[in-house]
C-alpha cells in the first residue's frame, strides 16, 4: 500500500521531528513499528533517565523547599527555564514535579545533565 505522507517523509520533503534543547526528549531517536498489513507507526524510543547523583549531572545549587514552591519556579529561577523543571525531575529522582516540593525543609538538587546548555548567568 502506497502512504503518501511517509513518502514525503522518506524524500526528505518534511524534516523530521526534532525537540528543542530544553525538551527532555531532546535527543531521543524514533522507532518504527510495521503491524501486519497495515501502515508503520512511528513512536518515540525509551527515555531512559540516568540516575541521581550521577556523574551525568552537574551541580549548580542545592534548594530548601519551602511552601508554595513549585518545580517550574525552581526552575526559572536556578536554571533560567520554567520548561527546565523536567531536569529538576530526573536529577532528583522524582517521578511527579510535585514530589519535589511537597514536604518544607526537604532539600532540592540544582543540577543541569552533562550535554544541556544551561542559563547564560548560571
Amino acid at each position: 500500500m502506497n502512504y503518501p505522507l511517509q513518502a514525503l517523509i522518506n524524500m526528505g520533503a518534511i524534516p523530521p521531528v526534532t525537540f528543542p534543547t530544553d525538551s527532555r526528549y531532546y535527543g531521543s531517536g524514533t522507532l518504527s513499528y510495521q503491524p501486519p498489513g497495515g501502515q508503520p507507526i512511528t513512536y518515540l524510543a525509551q527515555r531512559f533517565v540516568p540516575q541521581p547523583g550521577g556523574a551525568n549531572y552537574s551541580t549548580l545549587a542545592t534548594h530548601t523547599v519551602k511552601a508554595g514552591d513549585r518545580t517550574d519556579l525552581l526552575a526559572a529561577t536556578y536554571l533560567g527555564d520554567p520548561l527546565l523543571f523536567w531536569v529538576l525531575c530526573d536529577a532528583n529522582g522524582a517521578i511527579s514535579p510535585y514530589e519535589l516540593v511537597e514536604t518544607p525543609g526537604s532539600t532540592v538538587t540544582i543540577t543541569m545533565p552533562q550535554g544541556v546548555p544551561g542559563p547564560s548567568n548560571a
